[in-house]
């Protein structure tokens, strides 16, 4: 059985940046990856990533920033640690060779982003997730890093005393099975965007680590909150990065008329993503969209400005949506993009599971709180993907290798071969996946209430139920994409009963999580982390609660958001 010191799981910027601690510190580590590395979604961040890097900034309003954002949920030691880290880990991007823009004097160019006070945001025109990745890859070439490619993880491992002894891969070319065994696993497998019906996240979003690490015992922290970016392509849900407002684009109804001055009459449409969103789906609710859409105005800014700064958010609205945004407004509305829940883990990424560690969006360190602020995604995917690769080869530099039950593989192999042989009883994966994703954007939206979550709750069971007897149609080997998607949808289901029980549970409006039977947030009772365990006695999700790291600062006090 092949063996590695450390195994990640997933490509993006946070398991590339973790593995290149790995070969820092001379450990043996590896990838593994169900798509091409250059395809991991990190490559879809537009827009930029924050860090303090002007002198007349300050990492303390970074991180001031940062709490306000979260709606005072994140966890104050963590923000701290990132902000003050950013500046380094964007210069070390830098000296890699990431192509950022730049100003006439050669320094990093910084926009605008939403709820920031400081234009604090480097980018590279509006592909900065595309080029960090690329440049973290040519470090992971160059130091011959092992990449398990087309490879997709299906069981996190655990041996009798309850900690990690590796993974069981499924060879997405083969149709093989086999075993991997580490003293150490790190999830960096991103979000789970595909709960839902309309996502900005690619079809791989499927939050794969999350519901692995579920299963093996670890728990997931503030899944209720859900990110939907105000900018989602109405037809696609193909994201529009927030630069294009940070650039000066402007939101307008179906009137033309411009409204986020009444919802946050300072910063306008760079309020924080929670409350444009909010804002956006109530102008569409009392009948000032279109089509369930509004738009997003960037004609004033002119052609040479489009071209320079936003070129490829001009060829995806062509391509996409018919529309030229140096002619016509954008037809955009509130999207599901990002997890601000995850994993839980402490500010180096350890996760209560022995051997177990995760950084970027799949874990919940937690920077983010109830919501994220633009910008921090690709910031805490480099900061903690370094750290907490630091931290966990440390961790597997002292750690025994545990035993690997081969039961473990038995029971994925068995799966597998129950699916590829089960009878056809009428029911697709894509049919049972859209009947979840509905329940999903229906009740677990922008806004919430009691009774749509009580419904989102009854439909579990039956989810559940209708999951055994789903039916593939491809039984081939390789590239069984068909058998892909049934797998990953049991992952979806166990996030999504995280979701709708975590939002149901908590009676209260904080960050993303909007209730209109309870408009106010209610910091006596609810400024803590929802935990989401499994349960397998009940074999569902149970919850529990702990409470919010803090450092004291008076500043940080919780006090009503104003933008």
């Amino acid at each position: 059985m092949k063996s590695h010191d450390l195994i990640i799981v997933g490509a993006g910027l946070a398991g590339m940046r973790a593995a290149l601690e790995g070969v820092k510190n001379k450990i043996d580590v590896a990838i593994v990856t169900k798509i091409h590395p250059l395809r991991s979604h990190s490559c879809a961040a537009q827009g930029g990533v924050n860090a303090a890097i002007d002198e007349r900034d300050s990492r303390d309003s970074h991180a001031y920033d940062t709490v306000k954002g979260s709606d005072y949920l994140g966890d104050e030691d963590a923000i701290e640690l990132m902000a003050q880290t950013a500046p380094e880990a964007i210069l070390e991007m830098d000296r890699m060779g990431c192509p950022f823009s730049r100003l006439d004097d050669g320094s990093i160019a910084q926009r605008p982003f939403g709820g920031a006070s400081f234009d604090r945001t480097c980018y590279a025109a509006d592909r900065t997730g595309q080029v960090m990745l690329h440049t973290l890859w040519e470090q992971l070439v160059k130091a011959g890093v092992e990449v398990y490619e087309e490879c997709q993880v299906l069981r996190l491992v655990t041996d009798a005393d309850k900690k990690v002894s590796g993974v069981v891969v499924y060879d997405i070319k083969t149709g093989d099975l086999f075993p991997l065994k580490a003293k150490g696993v790190l999830m960096g497998t991103g979000g789970y965007g595909r709960v839902y019906l309309h996502s900005t996240n690619a079809t791989s979003n499927t939050g794969d680590g999350m519901a692995m690490s579920l299963r093996a015992g670890a728990p997931l922290a503030d899944m209720e909150f859900v990110q939907f970016h105000p900018t989602g392509l109405l037809t696609s849900g193909i994201l529009v990065t927030e630069g294009a407002r940070g650039e000066g684009g402007y939101l307008i109804n179906a009137q033309g008329e411009r409204f986020m001055s009444k919802y946050a009459p300072n910063k306008k449409e760079l309020a924080s993503r929670d409350v444009v969103s909010r804002a956006e789906q109530t102008e569409i609710l009392e009948g000032r969209g279109e089509n369930g859409a509004i738009f997003l105005d960037l004609r004033h800014l002119g052609a040479k400005k489009i071209l320079e700064k936003l070129p490829q958010i001009r060829q995806l609205t062509i391509d996409l949506e018919g529309v030229d945004p140096i002619h016509k407004p954008i037809p955009v509305r509130p999207t599901t993009h990002y997890s601000m829940g995850g994993i839980r883990t402490d500010k180096y990424g350890a996760s209560p599971l022995p051997g177990l560690f995760s950084a970027g969006e799949a874990a919940c360190v937690s920077v983010h709180g109830a919501n994220r602020l633009g910008g921090n995604s690709l910031l805490d995917a480099v900061v903690f993907g370094k750290l907490t690769g630091e931290a966990a080869c440390e961790y597997v530099s002292t750690a025994k290798q545990g035993d690997f039950p081969m039961s473990a593989l038995e029971q994925v192999r068995q799966q597998i071969q129950e699916l590829i042989e089960r009878e056809n009883w009428g029911l697709r994966p894509i049919e049972l996946h859209a009947r979840m994703a509905a329940v999903m954007n229906a009740y677990v939206g922008v806004y919430r209430d009691g009774d749509g979550l009580k419904t989102a709750v009854e439909q579990l069971p039956k989810l559940r139920k209708d999951y055994k007897l789903i039916h593939i149609d491809d039984k081939s080997k390789s590239f069984n994409v068909d058998l892909l998607r049934a797998l990953e949808l049991g992952f979806l289901i166990d996030l999504a009963e995280c979701i709708i029980k975590g939002a149901a549970a908590r009676f209260e409006s904080r960050g993303a999580h909007s209730r209109t039977d309870y408009k106010d947030r209610d910091d006596e009772n609810w400024r803590k982390h929802t935990l989401a365990n499994w349960d397998e006695d009940q074999e569902q999700i149970a919850l529990s609660y702990e409470e919010v790291r803090t450092v004291g600062k008076e500043a940080y006090t919780p006090k009503e958001r104003v933008y």
